[in-house]
């Protein structure tokens, strides 16, 4: 007997946003299954600690400073509050965080030890906007970075990052336009993807990423004539 096949887990999500208009529509037939991925499971703390390392750093630079940060601590998979605070700022300053970031963290967990930074199973039961006040409270950490632990650690299905450049862009190149939405306005027009803005999020980077590609190669292509 034939198997069924395994439903889509985005199905429902890029059928709504497909019926939204055509411009919609032709990005998910030309992008494919969405490809939004989460990682289950992870404390809220960690996962504003990893932010915070790669925030202004390009991915391989704050990948080998994460890399030399966890190597610290080789008995875990990541360091518990406890142990970051045992740690001297010096040793931290040794695997690449700068003295802004070394404090940052550290308020991190600081605020994780005293409960400000909630448990994942606190955070779980917490609405989006509850979370979001609670942990921009903290030094060195704004609203997009709580939004992407939402999307990527909490796998809420309805955040739109309207800070976000790479979702903006999106936006101006899949309707053509000549600049960028300001977030209030993409606030307002991102409605019509509720409750499935998540989902609109990645599709929104894709559409910035082809844009992207795009442009550097018909550079390739002029500098080759």
């Amino acid at each position: 007997m034939a198997r069924k096949k395994a439903a889509e887990p985005f199905a429902v999500a890029t059928a709504h946003l497909a019926g939204v208009d055509k411009d919609w529509a032709r990005l998910i037939k030309q992008v494919g299954t969405c490809g939004l991925q989460s990682i289950s499971g992870r404390e809220p703390y960690e996962a504003l600690i990893r932010a915070i390392a790669h925030q202004q750093l390009h991915g391989k630079a704050a990948e080998a400073i994460t890399g030399r940060f966890l190597a610290l601590y080789p008995e875990v998979a990541f360091p518990a509050p406890e142990n970051i605070i045992a740690t001297d700022d010096s040793v931290l300053r040794a695997c690449g965080f700068s003295a802004t970031k070394v404090a940052t963290i550290r308020g991190i967990v600081e605020k994780t030890v005293e409960g400000v930074v909630p448990l994942r199973s606190e955070a779980i039961e917490m609405s989006d906007e509850e979370l979001i006040a609670r942990l921009v409270t903290l030094r060195g950490v704004g609203r997009w970075t709580v939004e992407m632990i939402l999307i990527f650690t909490l796998e809420r299905p309805d955040v739109l990052p309207v800070d976000d450049f790479g979702v903006r862009e999106g936006w101006r190149v899949l309707k053509s336009l000549e600049k960028q939405p300001r977030p209030k306005e993409l606030a307002q027009i991102g409605l019509a993807w509720s409750p499935y803005r998540s989902v609109a999020a990645w599709y929104l980077w894709q559409a910035a990423n082809q844009a992207k590609l795009a442009a550097k190669k018909g550079n390739l292509k002029v500098a080759k004539v």
